[in-house]
Parts: structure tokens; C-alpha cells; sequence
């Protein structure tokens, strides 16, 4: 098995077997049964996974799209001093905007330039986590409530993943949209919502938790083979054949027995299955998004009809020394989302699998001497073949400190929210506009929707 685990504590083994278990609530299964689905003719029907690229640590966006032109980029200089990028080194885009600024993508970023000039690629602008629609006076005067705890890593990328700022979150947005169309899938024993990135709130359900896989597969049980004759491994399975004559001992067993069953079919299938040709950058993102991708490919030996992946980039924290941090975080997000389109299409579904970021925050647009600190508003991307691509959805914030859209030191307030962002990618996804308030509960405060960015 793969393995990364030699010695756990009680609490962190149960934890990890309920997570790399079904992920679904009262749920009885066995090997046998796992195998004959994975041994079933393939699933038939429309296939949809979506994919959220979480950017750690708060990406400063206000250097992934700059003003280009002149009277625009000498007021950006100005304003970043040390964090400016030169003006020689933008990558030109020719969205069609309302205001007519011309803009440009940082130099790293070379791939996703390419991609959005192919259509496959959409900008989305100024986006972040709301109460409410909010103006720079409302948020001065607080007569409207802004997300508590800004500029807080750990709650923003909360208020992010469950599109519920104002709520005590239980449940991640993604993994309310998989609770209402998991039946879509003949599987039902491996979550349709998997994880290369450890514990998230994004794919956490109701009555649905993430399947926990690491970039070089399942994980499983050090020591532990259940085809093995070892001391250990028989052992093992001694144990996991006793009844305690205690409930919640005989519930813990039989989670732990449904992991190692999930781990076998999983590993068994992703072993089977043909190498991909497209070749991805050798780093933490770029080996999280092949593993998503080895995973599509297997979903009709596994039953998936829909899935639902988070991965996560860490590093974006830019407080200091800046520019060369973000130039190499930049361009390692450029190359792993191309990759993984270009895989996507190599397995015939690129027009099947939407990729989106986010990120805690983003930064403010004063420079500190060296880097950034943290912001609100942000710029996102959004990647696939059924993204209405090439262009900049939302609004740019307009770019003055102490301006209409600041709400101070530049960190701008979001003129779309994340329900907004999220409602078009739960859209495409199979989620009925009239289920969107079970999904997104607060999008009925907002005036858009849809903001048209997906097929």
C-alpha cells in the first residue's frame, strides 16, 4: 500500500480512517461489493468534475492583472513603489471591458495568457467573501456588516470555501452541491469528493465527507497488506474481525474496514490504468493536479458521474521579498493548470472538468519595502472547455488608494461576492437554480446569479 503512516494516536487514526473511508453516512459496504462496481460496465451519461485550486496564504492579484496603459501604469507604479512590475514586462489581454482600461497578466504567467487568448480561460474580477453588497461609506459608517475577522488567513479561507461568512460554518459549498447530486453516481461508497491536500472545508457535506488521497495515491496503513501473511498484517485483520460489543467501537471498525476496502479498489484501479502522456511541472501543485487527473481517468471504473476535487498551492503569504517569490508561485500555477487542461483533453473531457482558484485574500495595493499584506478583494481564474473564456467578467476595482473601492491601504473591497462566483460553477455542475439556496443560502442577497462565465 502507500503509506505514510508508521505509529497514530487514537483520535488521528480514526480521523484518518474516516476520511480516506466512504465519506458517506451510514453506509455498509464490503470489498466484495467495492469490486463489483469498479468491475461494472462504464458509467454512462454526462461526466462533471469540478476543481478548486486554493492559493494558501493570500495571492497579491493586483499584480497578476495591471493597468498597461500609460497614464494607468504610471498611477500603479506609483502606488506599488517596490512591488511594481515593469511595464515592458506585461503580458498583453484584449478583454472587452466597459471603462476601456487596457490590462496585462503578470510575465509569469505565460501559459494562462495562452489559454486565454484560446478562449478556454476567464478572468473574474475583484471577487470576495460578503454579507452583503457593500459600499466604502457602509463599511466606514458600519451600517452594513462586512465577513468578520478580515485579513485573517484562517477565516477568510473559511468564509471562502463555505460561502457562509456570517454562519457558523459546518459544511463547504462543494460539498452541499455533492450531497444533492451524489445519486448521479452508481458508487456509492467512495466519496465523490476527493482531496490531494489534506482536511478542507470546501468538500465537506451534510451527510457527505472528502476522500483524502495524497499526490502519489491512497493512503494507507503502514506496515499493513491485506493480502499479506506478515505477523502484522494478520494481526491486523484479527483485530478488525473482533466485536467489541460496543457501538461506537463496532462503528469505528467497520469505517476503518471500509478505508482499507476504498484503499484497495482505489489503488487497484489507479494501478490499471494507462500512464498519461502529458507531462506535469515536478512541484506540489503540479503533482496534487496529475493525481486529480489519474483519478478522472479511472472515473468510469469507479462509478463517478460527477466529482468534486480540492487541491491546494501553499506560499502566497508575500509579506516579504516578493517579486521573485510570486514570479515562481505565478509560474508554477501557470504551467500545473495548463498541464492539467492539456490532460484533460488528452482523456477526452476537457469540456467536462472545470478548474477554479481562490485564495484567503488578497493583498493590499501598498507596497510594505519588500511585499504586500493582507487584502480583501481578489482576481480569480477559471479554466475549462466549457468556460465562456477570453474575457473579464465582473468589475475592476477602481485603482486609488483611499478611492471608492478601498477600504484602506488598497485593499479593495469586492464588487463580486464568492456566492457569485460560486452559483455559475454549481450551475454547470447539475445543481437546479431552485436548489441554489440549499447550496448557496446567501446568494439571494446579491443581484447576479449568473455572471455568465460557464456554458
Amino acid at each position: 500500500m502507500s503509506v505514510t503512516t508508521s505509529i497514530l494516536s487514537r483520535r488521528q487514526f480514526l480521523s484518518r480512517g474516516v476520511c480516506s473511508a466512504l465519506g458517506a453516512a451510514a453506509v455498509t459496504s464490503t470489498l466484495g461489493d467495492l469490486l463489483r462496481v469498479a468491475a461494472a460496465a462504464p458509467v454512462t451519461g454526462d461526466y462533471k468534475a469540478l476543481v478548486c485550486v486554493f492559493l494558501s496564504g493570500g495571492n497579491d492579484a493586483s499584480n497578476v492583472i495591471v493597468p498597461r496603459s500609460g497614464s494607468d501604469y504610471a498611477a500603479y507604479a506609483a502606488a506599488r513603489g517596490s512591488v511594481a512590475l515593469p511595464q515592458a514586462s506585461l503580458l498583453p489581454i484584449t478583454p472587452i471591458t466597459e471603462d476601456g482600461r487596457s490590462w496585462g497578466l503578470h510575465p509569469s504567467l505565460s501559459q494562462l495568457q495562452g489559454l486565454f487568448a484560446q478562449k478556454k480561460l476567464a478572468l473574474l474580477a475583484n471577487v470576495g467573501p460578503l454579507c452583503y453588497p457593500i459600499t466604502r461609506d457602509q463599511l466606514l459608517n458600519e451600517t452594513v456588516p462586512a465577513p468578520p475577522q478580515l485579513f485573517s488567513h484562517e477565516d477568510q479561507a473559511i468564509h471562502w470555501q463555505t460561502s457562509l461568512p456570517d454562519r457558523e460554518p459546518h459544511s463547504g459549498w462543494g460539498g452541499r452541491a455533492a450531497d444533492l447530486v451524489r445519486s448521479l453516481n452508481t458508487n456509492a461508497s467512495i466519496s465523490m469528493s476527493l482531496s490531494i491536500a489534506g482536511a478542507n472545508t470546501f468538500g465537506t457535506g451534510n451527510t457527505l465527507a472528502p476522500y483524502q488521497v495524497s499526490d502519489q495515491g491512497t493512503i494507507g496503513i503502514d506496515g499493513y497488506d491485506a493480502a499479506g501473511g506478515d505477523p502484522v498484517s494478520l494481526a491486523f485483520k484479527k483485530i478488525l474481525g473482533l466485536d467489541r460489543g460496543n457501538v461506537l467501537e463496532n462503528a469505528y471498525r467497520e469505517t476503518l474496514k471500509r478505508a482499507i476496502d476504498n484503499d484497495q479498489v482505489m489503488s487497484a484501479a489507479l494501478g490499471a490504468a494507462p500512464p498519461l502522456q502529458t507531462v506535469f511541472p515536478d512541484t506540489a501543485l503540479g503533482r496534487q493536479l496529475m493525481m486529480i487527473a489519474r483519478i478522472v481517468g479511472i472515473r468510469n471504473a469507479l462509478g463517478f458521474r460527477r466529482q468534486i476535487f480540492f487541491c491546494a498551492a501553499d506560499g502566497y503569504d508575500t509579506h516579504g521579498d516578493q517579486l521573485p517569490a510570486h514570479a515562481e508561485l505565478l509560474g508554477d500555477l501557470s504551467q500545473s493548470l495548463k498541464a492539467f487542461y492539456d490532460a484533460t483533453v488528452e482523456l477526452g473531457v476537457a469540456d467536462s472538468v472545470t478548474s477554479y482558484t481562490a485564495s484567503d485574500f488578497g493583498r493590499t495595493y501598498l507596497g510594505n519595502g519588500g511585499g504586500t499584506d493582507h487584502g480583501w478583494g481578489s482576481h480569480q481564474v477559471i479554466l475549462g472547455g466549457a468556460v465562456k473564456g477570453g474575457e473579464l467578467y465582473g468589475r475592476m476595482p477602481v485603482l486609488t488608494v483611499e478611492g471608492p473601492d478601498d477600504s484602506g491601504e488598497g485593499r479593495w473591497i469586492p464588487t463580486t461576492s464568492v456566492d457569485e462566483y460560486s452559483a455559475p460553477l454549481a450551475r454547470w455542475f447539475g445543481i437546479a437554480a431552485s436548489d441554489l439556496p440549499l447550496v448557496l443560502p446567501n446568494l439571494g442577497r446579491f443581484a447576479r446569479p449568473d455572471l455568465g462565465f460557464m456554458a
